[in-house]
């Protein structure tokens, strides 16, 4: 009985902080979302990782209602759905035509479509004695399948030797809740919530890895150009917490260097410093990158 205790101490230990963590990591896409409201426009941002982020919030808080003694998944991922929810709709108020048009039809399609699918056929079709497991085995499969983002990131940082693409901070938190959630699957005895964990405790620490080799590490510049400005870099935890960074990338780079070789070559003066005073005159305060 004592032992049961123990573990049962340990399991709300783990989950509280598992829910203080995963809550500041919820909290993170706040600049972002402050900085639409400014623009009054989505820019270049998507809705993509918001909407997975609600999606995966309510499964696994229906997950946490048909089991027993899974309070404190249900006090974190109805914080998500809140939050999450809160951010579509202002994506939504502020989405130019063509990706409002996008964002609805995403949400129809995951958040109401596959979400009331999986529910009435897990409700109807599924026996209630293993109901638990199903809907358990689903929800590990949506949170492993959504490591796809990070590790794009990932190959991006060791192609560009940069880390700008990754932050440490949430690198560092998101390893941390892994930890928590890893512990509190283990504590209650429930592989669904503690094997997803593991996987996302070793990306967070492949990031980390990679920000202490590559984070004084000479740039690469990539010569591919990308059509956008702005690209939003997606980071996200196994439980529906997401963040996305706003990051400018500089196209004009490599047209510069070049510019200055070939004027080195022909004996012509650099017309660099001349175009550089010209755009930037062109230039408004508010368009500077975050």
């Amino acid at each position: 009985m004592a032992i049961m205790g123990d573990y049962h101490s340990w399991a709300v230990a783990f989950g509280v902080l598992g829910n203080i963590i995963s809550v500041l990591v919820y909290l993170a896409p706040v600049p972002t979302f402050y900085r639409i409201y400014r623009k009054k426009s989505t820019e270049s941002f998507q809705s993509l990782p918001y909407q997975v982020a609600l999606f995966s919030s309510m499964l696994w808080l229906y997950y946490a209602l048909i089991k027993e003694g899974a309070f404190l998944l249900i006090t974190i991922n109805s914080s998500g759905c809140i939050v999450e929810t809160i951010y579509i709709s202002m994506y939504i108020a502020y989405a130019p035509k063509n990706s409002w048009m996008s964002a609805m039809k995403l949400f129809v399609a995951m958040n109401v479509g596959l979400f009331s699918l999986i529910l009435i056929l897990t409700h109807f079709l599924v026996k209630s004695s293993i109901r638990i497991q199903v809907l358990g085995w689903i929800c590990v499969a949506i949170s492993v399948s959504v490591f796809a983002a990070p590790l794009n990131i990932v190959a991006r940082v060791i192609r560009t030797r940069s880390v700008e693409f990754m932050p440490f901070n949430l690198s560092f938190f998101l390893s941390l809740s892994a930890i928590m959630w890893f512990a509190y699957g283990l504590f209650i005895k429930d592989i669904c919530v503690a094997l997803p964990n593991v996987l996302g405790f070793i990306l967070g620490m492949l990031q980390m890895l990679l920000y202490a080799i590559y984070r004084n590490a000479e740039k690469v510049i990539e010569e591919k150009k990308l059509p956008e400005q702005m690209k939003t870099i997606v980071a996200l935890s196994t439980l529906g917490a997401f963040e996305v960074y706003p990051v400018a990338l500089d196209t004009n780079t490599k047209s510069t260097k070049e510019d200055k070789k070939e004027n080195e070559q022909t004996g012509e003066p650099d017309k660099t410093d001349h175009r550089s005073l010209e755009d930037s005159g062109e230039l408004h305060s508010d368009e500077c990158p975050v």
